[in-house]
């Protein structure tokens, strides 16, 4: 087993439901993501993504198997992986500057040194003037880069996104996938980011990790092979284009 990295090893899940029956959610899910590399899981709804990413989480422990970070037995929630989900689920009382440094107060860090580390992400997230802004005064793409800088603040080892632009509109979303790629190229977080969006996974990812339908299998996993540098250039390419039909092709023939 790899000592770096994230090992996922034979995970399966099962949950109980209220009439007494169980639904199996994931079925020997093996996966191996390399130190500052994007991963995007792939899947129609119910496939399992979001379980699996709870179990990594430490949210949820499997019925079986195990995971491990950087040979690290994952058994609950540690700010070394941080969750950044659809909606921010910002603090509204606290203002952009205190949610983000919330993290580093938890952990101690100095007075000084949170203010001006949470001074930096949220120059970095285009936020510069809006420190002392509350929730309810910021729009929501604004809100989620909020919710990015205080992920990204904390410097942890894995960041765990589960479609976390889903509820933006096209133009912001792609601002926000800019804005992840741009926060990555500094900071080299390890990333496994769970989406719908097939264009959204190829444009972000170096590797896609397609879902089978419940129980959750591994269907394929496939290489980007294009330059993270290069992706937004290459949206209407033949290479692009190609792949993109490769994995509708995969999605919706389980």
């Amino acid at each position: 087993m790899s000592e770096q990295g994230l090992s996922v090893s034979e995970v399966c899940q099962t949950f109980r439901n209220e009439n007494g029956t169980h639904t199996e959610a994931l079925d020997n899910i093996c996966l191996t993501i390399r130190p500052g590399e994007i991963v995007s899981l792939l899947g129609p709804s119910g496939s399992g993504k979001s379980s699996l990413l709870n179990i990594i989480a430490g949210f949820d422990a499997p019925v079986s198997g195990e995971v491990r970070l950087d040979g690290e037995r994952i058994t609950g929630p540690s700010a070394q992986r941080c969750v950044v989900f659809q909606t921010p689920a910002l603090f509204e009382w606290l203002t952009a500057r205190e949610n983000v440094t919330f993290g580093l107060k938890r952990s101690r860090v100095p007075p000084a040194r949170r203010r001006e580390e949470a001074g930096e992400m949220l120059r970095l997230v285009g936020l510069d003037g809006f420190e002392d802004s509350y929730p309810h005064e910021l729009s929501g793409g604004m809100q989620q880069r909020v919710a990015l800088a205080r992920a990204f603040v904390l410097h942890p080892r894995l960041l765990l996104m589960d479609e976390p632009f889903a509820a933006l509109d096209a133009q912001l979303r792609y601002l926000m996938q800019s804005l992840l790629l741009k926060l990555w190229k500094k900071r080299g977080q390890t990333i496994l980011f769970v989406t719908h969006d097939v264009e959204e996974a190829i444009r972000i990812s170096h590797r896609v990790v397609i879902f089978e339908r419940r129980p959750g299998r591994i269907r394929e996993e496939l290489t980007v092979p294009f330059p993270m540098e290069r992706r937004g250039e290459l949206l209407g390419e033949p290479g692009f284009q190609a792949l993109r039909e490769q994995i509708q092709r995969l999605m919706f023939t389980l």
